[in-house]
């Protein structure tokens, strides 16, 4: 992939969560914290992994910000407070993303697993595992809104995305 189709990833990633967040915020607290079965037992399980996942890997990938070892944490018990650190981590993923250009796509990046190994992979495979991830646990908060609500969640579909579908702007929700 080049350094323009995974900026539009990022850009995806934050639309995407942007218009999943909104539709969350919609349901009421015992219906967000409910077990339903999903891998992280609620959709607010599911969130906190995806805000989680996204800090692990952007430490990984710069050196700051948290390095959480536990892939099942809850960061934040607040919807309010989660809603606001996903926002500013979709920001700081794009502004990552936005540094990389050919050459630094196909280097190896070093970095240690959550248990402590080093590792080291292609910087590109890195990204496509991480726009990939969002996406699968994306699916599973979506169907979670399904079964939550009965009815349709937003689409979250890349081609929405790219036929310059809307984003509600998050901070007014919250």
């Amino acid at each position: 992939m080049t350094p323009d189709q995974f900026r539009q990833r990022a850009g995806y990633n934050r639309w995407a969560n942007a218009r999943l967040y909104a539709a969350t915020l919609a349901l009421s607290d015992q219906a967000y914290r409910l077990h339903i079965g999903v891998f992280f037992g609620s959709l607010h399980g599911t969130l906190n992994h995806l805000l989680l996942t996204d800090r692990l890997w952007l430490k990984r990938l710069t050196g700051e910000g948290d390095h959480p070892n536990r892939l099942d944490a809850i960061l934040y018990e607040d919807r309010a407070g989660l809603t606001r650190a996903r926002v500013a981590e979709d920001i700081r993923l794009i502004a990552v993303v936005e540094k990389y250009d050919e050459a630094a796509l196909v280097n190896l990046h070093s970095y240690k697993t959550t248990s402590g190994m080093p590792q080291s992979q292609v910087l590109s495979d890195i990204l496509l595992h991480l726009f990939n991830h969002q996406t699968h646990h994306r699916g599973q908060a979506h169907a979670c809104l399904s079964i939550l609500t009965g009815g349709e969640p937003p689409s979250l579909d890349l081609l929405v995305f790219q036929r310059g579908g809307t984003a509600p702007d998050l901070q007014a929700l919250i």
